[in-house]
């Protein structure tokens, strides 16, 4: 996620341009990156989390207080509707250390009900917990606290903060979730509660305790994508975020990047980072809409504002995503 976790921040990314090379690319590499697409009304947003109502209109829940909430009738004007617990989320403070922040909320719709898996933690702890939410409408105020999904403790190496829920063709349901440590991991949920089915959980990316968060999963033509976030977040315009992707055709992986590299021992194919005044997008979504896959992040503006960042996906020949 982002306003949140990172731990300790002992492992430093360099955050200054060394021998012409910025944020880890050449400033011809970061000259191709498309700038993020027309948004417009309320865009300030951390660890955007999207899903498209069934009335057509666009739903972002994101990192903030009580889990805040936008909606858009068009996917470019937005607004802001309040938070989804306005009475607030007492059962999260265990983990928060008695804050109201929330961290990146993961909005999708099955069963005609809307589901939130959201994280509560403390910045650079491991001391963390993953909560489900349910709503019919996804509007403030309606969501229902279902419980704890799965926590993690100082005794794991493992953290349990970044959900994304992903619901196969088989009705499998699985929860790719994590954030540094020992990386991204995957456990199976029952579909009839939403809530964790067994004790497995399988290690489907990571970077050897260093900077990788923000797992999405999604599934396009004839594999199962794995988008993450590299590097560091919520340092305003000195982030280095950026967006990474693997693919594999199981949805359990094993995830491997554009050269072969398997994504459990640092693999990741970059597809979108920092480049002019766009600085460490990251925390990303993705869905299918009616013109094309949208990609749904935050980035930083060079005053530090976190905002909020929509592009298209594209294909090449091979099946690799491209944003534009």
């Amino acid at each position: 996620m982002a306003i949140k976790r990172r731990l300790a921040i002992t492992l430093a990314v360099t955050l200054t341009a060394l021998g012409g090379v910025v944020g880890g690319l050449s400033a011809a590499d970061a000259a191709t990156y498309p700038n993020p697409g027309k948004v417009t009304g309320s865009i300030g947003v951390h660890d955007p989390g999207v899903v498209k109502r069934t009335d057509g209109t666009y739903l972002i829940a994101y990192t903030g207080n009580n889990i805040q909430l936008k909606t858009s009738s068009d996917r470019t004007a937005w607004r802001d509707v309040g938070a989804a617990f306005p009475g607030g989320a007492s059962w999260t403070t265990a983990y928060t250390g008695g804050s109201a922040s929330l961290w990146a909320p993961d909005l999708s719709y099955h069963n005609g009900k809307y589901y939130m898996y959201y994280a509560a933690s403390t910045f650079g702890s491991n001391h963390s917990a993953i909560f489900l939410a349910t709503s019919t409408s996804g509007n403030p105020g309606t969501w229902t606290n279902n419980g704890l999904v799965i926590e993690s403790t100082t005794s794991n190496n493992w953290n349990a903060i970044d959900p994304n829920l992903y619901v196969d063709s088989s009705n499998r349901w699985w929860l790719t979730f994590g954030s540094f440590w020992s990386g991204i991991q995957q456990v199976q949920l029952d579909p009839s509660t939403g809530k964790r089915l067994n004790s497995t959980i399988r290690l489907v990316a990571g970077r050897g305790g260093g900077a990788i968060e923000a797992p999405f999963l999604f599934h396009h033509g004839s594999y199962y994508y794995l988008f993450v976030s590299f590097d560091l977040c919520c340092r305003g315009a000195s982030s280095t975020y950026r967006i990474m992707v693997g693919r594999s055709t199981s949805v359990n992986g094993p995830f491997t990047d554009k050269n072969g590299t398997a994504m459990s021992s640092g693999g990741g194919t970059e597809i979108l980072a920092g480049h002019g005044s766009i600085h460490g997008p990251g925390g990303q979504s993705v869905f299918t809409d009616a013109d094309a896959d949208v990609l749904v992040y935050h980035y930083y503006a060079d005053n530090g504002a976190a905002q909020l960042g929509i592009n298209l996906l594209a294909y090449d020949s091979a099946g690799w995503p491209s944003v534009y």
